[in-house]
């Protein structure tokens, strides 16, 4: 199983939707907390190549974008293959 990291931020709509697709599929991920000005949030805009908004999903170390993203790969067929690595 791939290993899935997700940072995402308190009342943040697309953080939940994101969270409960991963859920759905019964995938564990770790969820890092990254309000805006944290050392977390500026992990995340480094490692996402300059990406600010939030959630920042990487799956095995690579960025796959946010919210929006991750529902494309879904409806795509690529989500399932990505996350079985």
């Amino acid at each position: 199983m791939a290993k899935v990291e997700i940072y995402t931020t308190v009342f943040c709509p697309y953080c939940e939707r994101a969270k409960a697709l991963l859920g759905k599929k019964g995938i564990t991920f770790e969820e890092l907390d990254a309000p805006h000005g944290s050392q977390a949030r500026k992990d995340a805009i480094a490692r996402s190549g300059g990406r600010t908004t939030v959630p920042q999903i990487f799956i095995d170390g690579t960025a796959i974008g946010g919210s929006d993203e991750l529902m494309a790969l879904e409806r795509a067929g690529k989500l399932d293959p990505l996350l079985a690595a």
